[in-house]
């Protein structure tokens, strides 16, 4: 009686492996393998639930567009293509960001050429037991080719897809992923031009993909997707500007411009979520329509997080607050590579925040040496000020600290731009698995020269606060007295900033 449980445990596993192997899954279908598991987990849109976005509703990304575009046309019209000899591109890698917009370009290819659109995750094909990716795989390219002609769409591709000397992990996982990556090899490779499904995939990690997976031939096209530039900010605006209700004495073409001035750095969903954001503020004030103001309020909200009137500094914590605000402020303003500042407040944001600052940085491809010195002088200026009017510091400057560290280190060891390392790039920490590129002599030695790079411009820094001092303490007080200050306000105290070429990227 003892053996009777365990005979019916295996018996039962040995019934359904009877009853569903053999059998393929579609997405429609049975249930393929035990318990299901082995079915593939992709969503589908098809004639009923249509992918609703085109190429239209896609702005800051026109060179992207262009390149996808081609696939719209074979899928269209693959005839055409044939008939010359030429074979349909297998795929596409979209690498970028987070937020910038790899799963919407792939939604509207699909829903610009009408043909059915597969999305699944890299992450969903792994699972704890052994094969059910590969079978997931498997049933994902018999679906599509079902469904033909249609897209697949692999949106973290790099869960499955890293290169395979890289992956770690126990328990099995590794052989687990290397096996789901080769089936999805062996599917790239099974199927041909003729069949019509192309297969997309996004990524924000493309250096870590394997060599296999990138060659021609499996995904023929790379396109990269960067972060927008101040005019694909202002079309990306005004994409998103249509269906809100904004103040009918307020331009379109107008706002977006400004908007996409203020917004540096913004991917497209940050984008949206500062659109959606301001819509949200003005309901909130019960308002008729959304205004500038309220624009200006969720830019602030997204960048330093929501605003914390309950956390109440003493007068003291917030006079320091104020002057390390102020000394940034003052070394912007007066280095030509820094960024002057555009607006800064000092309500505390976030979870941690105690002062919140917003700066007109000039969108640089390329940076010489001295530009990246004059940003580092600036991001020492709070805590420079702090030791010049307290001489005492504080933990405020923890993360002006740890940027001044990162890029002094990428200046002596990744860019080449120290003399005695000489013209030699090492990868970042943590890029590496386990032994650096070079010698402990030469990691002393780089070390030694991060400390005197960022000696050397706290020192300039201290003396142009020096030097500067009572614009400082001018600059303080009215942050002290006002709380959120301007550009306007930084104008009048310190006078016109002899350089300008940031207003000319940034502003109307």
């Amino acid at each position: 009686m003892d053996l009777l449980p365990t005979i019916l445990f295996f018996g039962c596993i040995w019934w359904a492996s009877r009853n569903t192997g053999g059998r393929t899954p579609t997405p429609m279908g049975p249930q393929g393998g035990i318990f299901g598991l082995s079915r593939s987990n992709a969503r589908m849109y098809n004639q009923e639930n249509k992918v609703k976005v085109k190429f239209k509703d896609i702005a800051g990304m026109n060179e992207a567009k262009e390149e996808i575009m081609e696939f719209v046309k074979i899928l269209k019209n693959p005839a055409s293509f044939e008939l010359l000899g030429a074979k349909m591109p297998k795929g596409a890698i979209l690498s970028g960001p987070p937020g910038t917009g790899k799963t919407l370009l792939a939604k509207a290819t699909a829903g610009e050429a009408d043909v059915p659109f597969l999305s699944v995750s890299g992450s969903e094909f792994v699972e704890m037991f052994v094969g059910v990716g590969s079978s997931r795989v498997r049933d994902l390219f018999a679906n599509a080719k079902k469904l033909a002609p249609c897209i697949i769409f692999i949106d973290e591709i790099d869960a499955i897809g890293r290169t395979r000397s890289r992956m770690t992990g126990i328990g099995g996982g590794n052989d687990e992923r290397e096996n789901t990556l080769n089936q999805l090899l062996v599917e790239m490779d099974g199927f041909d031009s003729s069949d019509h499904v192309i297969v997309l995939a996004g990524t924000n990690r493309p250096d870590v993909l394997d060599p296999a997976l990138m060659r021609p031939g499996r995904f023929d096209r790379h396109v990269t997707i960067d972060k927008p530039d101040i005019q694909g900010r202002k079309d990306i605006f005004k994409v998103h500007l249509k269906p809100i209700t904004i103040d009918p004495n307020e331009n379109i073409e107008d706002l977006s411009k400004k908007l996409a001035s203020l917004t540096p750095g913004f991917s497209g969903a940050d984008i949206h979520s500062v659109c959606n954001e301001a819509a949200l503020i003005a309901a909130r004030e019960q308002k008729l329509s959304v205004q500038r103001i309220d624009f200006e309020k969720a830019i602030e909200r997204v960048i330093g997080g929501l605003e914390k009137k309950s956390k109440l500094l003493n007068p003291r914590e917030k006079k320091i607050v104020a002057y390390h605000e102020a000394g940034h402020a003052v070394v912007g303003w007066f280095l030509e590579y820094a960024s002057p500042l555009l607006k800064v407040s000092i309500i505390p944001r976030g979870s941690s925040a105690l002062g919140y600052a917003q700066y007109i940085p000039k969108e640089h491809y390329l940076y010489s040496k001295e530009q990246l010195m004059d940003i580092i002088c600036m991001a020492l200026g709070g805590r420079c000020s702090e030791q010049l009017f307290f001489d005492r510091i504080t933990t405020g400057a923890f993360d002006d600290l740890q940027k001044v560290t990162q890029m002094a280190y990428s200046i002596v060891a990744q860019y080449g731009m120290n003399k005695n390392i000489g013209n030699i790039s090492f990868k970042e920490e943590g890029e590496s698995s386990f032994f650096k590129p070079y010698s402990e002599e030469t990691a002393q030695m780089i070390d030694k020269e991060v400390r005197e790079l960022v000696e050397a411009a706290y020192k300039r820094t201290y003396d142009l606060l020096t030097a500067k001092k009572d614009y400082v303490d001018k600059l303080a007080k009215l942050l002290l007295e006002k709380e959120v200050i301007g550009k306007d306000d930084v104008e009048k105290i310190l006078g016109k900033r002899q350089w300008d070429d940031h207003n000319s990227n940034f502003e109307e």
